[in-house]
């Protein structure tokens, strides 16, 4: 997967991370760049092609492809966090939200542009994912188990879309200096430029996992020790 000369897709390419990906696309010579939204007068970058979308709307999702139907890349940047919904006592309604736009909007937008990659010979997803597809937050749960069933997912697309040629990667990353994360004060943050142009190095290197800073490389290295090492302020049971 060669980024010059793509015609790539980036889902909420209006602003933060999704901004970034979209200016580093371009300057690294993709053909087109789409950039989606909610409401496409929020795209502000002059050389991008805005597309109105909502990625929990189907029949948008599926306008977006007819619409699109020269892609090459897609990246599913778009999501919502909705912090200090407690995992006892939280708003159910709010975890289902970001299931649905974390989750089954990417889902929906690789169903809707897999027979377009296809066409054009295979191409690339991109899924932004997260270090808290690994870990728990008690605190911010709704966010955290959405962007675990959205590793699910993309490991399954991996393996779904590999006889079409379509390679499917996984940006995992902790906070990114962005809108979203202004509340994560105190925090070391990670440069939203930096980590889309790492994000398409991967993409371009074929890997199917890109581990963006070492605060969540730490979290997957340890994913195989006993849970302790995660949270080592907690005691866990032994068997």
């Amino acid at each position: 997967m060669r980024i010059q000369g793509a015609v790539a897709l980036v889902t909420g390419g209006n602003r933060g991370l999704g901004e970034q990906f979209v200016a580093a696309l371009l300057s690294r010579g993709a053909a087109k760049v789409y950039a989606t939204a909610r409401d496409p007068a929020t795209v502000h970058t002059p050389e991008a092609v805005p597309i109105e979308l909502d990625v929990t709307d189907l029949r948008a999702v599926r306008a977006a492809a007819e619409r699109a139907p020269d892609v090459t890349l897609l990246v599913n940047n778009a999501g919502i966090a909705i912090y200090g919904d407690g995992v006892l006592d939280g708003d159910l309604a709010n975890l289902r939200r970001q299931l649905d736009t974390n989750v089954l909007g990417p889902l929906q937008m690789a169903r809707a542009f897999a027979p377009v990659l296809a066409r054009g010979g295979g191409g690339a997803i991109l899924n932004v994912l997260s270090r808290g597809s690994w870990i728990g937050n008690p605190e911010s749960a709704g966010y955290y188990a959405s962007k675990a069933a959205a590793w699910s997912i993309t490991n399954s697309l991996r393996l779904a879309l590999h006889g079409q040629g379509t390679l499917v990667t996984a940006l995992h990353v902790g906070v990114v200096d962005t809108d979203m994360a202004a509340r994560a004060e105190g925090r070391p943050k990670s440069d939203p430029a930096a980590v889309a142009n790492l994000a398409l190095d991967g993409v371009e290197a074929g890997a199917y996992e890109v581990i963006a800073d070492d605060a969540t490389r730490r979290i997957k290295a340890l994913l195989s020790a006993d849970p302790a090492a995660i949270y080592p302020s907690m005691e866990f049971p032994k068997e």
